[in-house]
């Protein structure tokens, strides 16, 4: 059975590569009818932070990415680390160091005026003296001194590592006897049964060390997968101005769960030219071995289309209880269907759907200085006086139909083009020149207050 895993620390937000991560876990464990875990690598106790702990999860819970069983959390499973360390020590396999603060400076200065790497040297790897008085010693694992390592990556393809040039005997537990990272990471994965690890190529140079521990403590190496970085489109690291923001800032720009996962699963994988997929096709379709082999672009443009993709094809009952997150009530709203059906066409987002909706439903006090410029001119008044005069007598003004049944017959009447009435009228009903369609804006704000805006319009620009 696959298991996979997203193991976040909790010591800032979730940020979108993050969730690229997870995305890719989640459905390579789905596909395989295996399980997604999430554990929190919350031993960096000066760091972490409750608050970035919860964002994570409150994150998981709005896209929909359900773990299974509960949530591991290092920082509880101290006991598990302090039993394999203490294995390691009575097989010969870690030892005591009790290199002072003082000595790995001096070895690390000398060993950069010969411009050698800084390493340490391995002095206390075979020591059975007396421990030197005053010095808390940390725990140093016996790492190959020779010979490769070689990671099978189903991204990458075979990657070696000469155990000279990268490893020394690595500290896996600190002076106050607090585990390190490649420590808990190997044992957590073992011990938590994770058979494949997906996740970003940042990480590929802590993966030798682990194999390190796995190998040490005799446990299976699970199959690895680094996924290449997202850049922006100047090929550099995202920053918070391209992209790199919490993942929930997302939900408060108005993105929807569905664009985000489907933006973020084609950023580094595909399947032939298809743009869009629901959950159950990247469930379907989705293998790591596939991810490509360089940094994924990351693209707004695409994002937006996306949204404004799922926007359109989400139901009204749906956007209406989405909407309410954004502080837009439209539940009992009579010209709900009419009114989402002509604005969702025009949304990228749903807090610019917000925004072109209040703009239907709010009575403009203030007119564009040029749309009154380019409308209001010629017999303008005169026109818009014809069409409050119709629109008072006319009875059964229900559909955008019949509104522009009234329009048609001061068309008609008065000789003139459609542009003659719908430039004022907009303006009058809009505050500009651009909008919905004016049968709708009608339909949904009805006769009473399309009367009140053409006449407010009239009075102000008269």
């Amino acid at each position: 059975m696959v298991v996979t895993r997203f193991a976040p620390s909790p010591t800032g937000y979730l940020h979108i590569g993050g969730l690229r991560t997870a995305l890719f876990s989640y459905l390579w464990a789905k596909k395989n009818g295996g399980k997604f875990v999430l554990r929190i690598e919350d031993t960096d106790k000066a760091r972490n932070s409750e608050e970035a702990t919860q964002a994570i999860l409150k994150a998981f819970d709005w896209l929909g990415l359900e773990h299974d069983g509960e949530i591991t959390y290092q920082s509880q499973r101290d006991e598990i680390y302090a039993k394999y360390i203490k294995q390691l020590l009575d097989e010969g396999k870690a030892y005591k160091c009790y290199m002072s603060k003082e000595e790995l400076t001096e070895l690390r200065e000398t060993q950069m005026a010969n411009k050698e790497r800084t390493m340490y040297d391995g002095r206390y790897r075979d020591f059975h003296g007396t421990p030197p008085e005053g010095v808390e010693p940390v725990i140093r694992i016996k790492a190959p001194k020779t010979g490769e390592i070689i990671v099978k990556d189903g991204v990458k393809g075979d990657v070696s590592f000469q155990a000279e040039d990268i490893l020394d005997d690595f500290v896996i537990a600190r002076a106050d006897g607090a585990p390190t990272y490649n420590f808990v990471v190997a044992i957590d994965d073992h011990l938590m049964g994770i058979n494949e690890v997906i996740r970003g190529d940042d990480h590929l140079s802590n993966t030798p060390k682990q194999i390190v521990v796995y190998e040490a403590l005799g446990f299976d190496i699970p199959a690895f997968y680094h996924v290449p970085m997202i850049h922006n489109s100047a090929g550099k690291k995202l920053s918070k101005r391209d992209g790199a923001t919490d993942v929930m800032a997302y939900k408060e720009m108005g993105y929807t769960p569905a664009a985000l996962l489907n933006f973020l699963v084609r950023l580094g994988w595909s399947h032939g030219d298809q743009e869009i997929f629901s959950m159950d096709e990247m469930i379907h379709l989705f293998n790591p071995e596939d991810i490509n082999k360089s940094a994924s672009i990351y693209n707004t443009e695409k994002l937006d289309w996306l949204n404004a993709h799922y926007i359109k094809n989400t139901s009204n009952d749906t956007l209406a209880q989405l909407l309410t997150e954004y502080g837009l009530v439209l539940t009992s709203h009579d010209k709900r269907e009419i009114l989402l059906d002509t604005l969702k066409e025009r949304a990228k987002t749903l807090q610019e759907l917000v925004l072109l909706v209040n703009e239907v439903l709010t009575t403009p006090h203030t007119y564009d200085e040029k749309a009154v410029k380019k409308a209001f001119k010629g017999n303008a008044i005169e026109v818009l006086n014809k069409f409050g005069a119709k629109l008072s007598s006319a009875d059964e003004l229900h559909l955008p139909v019949d509104y522009h049944k009234v329009m048609e017959s001061v068309v008609e009447e008065m000789e003139i083009g459609f542009g003659k009435i719908g430039q004022p009228l907009r303006v009058a009903l809009l505050g500009k020149l651009s909008g919905p369609g004016l049968d709708e804006v009608m339909s949904v704000i009805g006769k009473e207050e399309t009367m009140l805006r053409i006449a407010n319009a009239m009075t102000a620009l008269s």
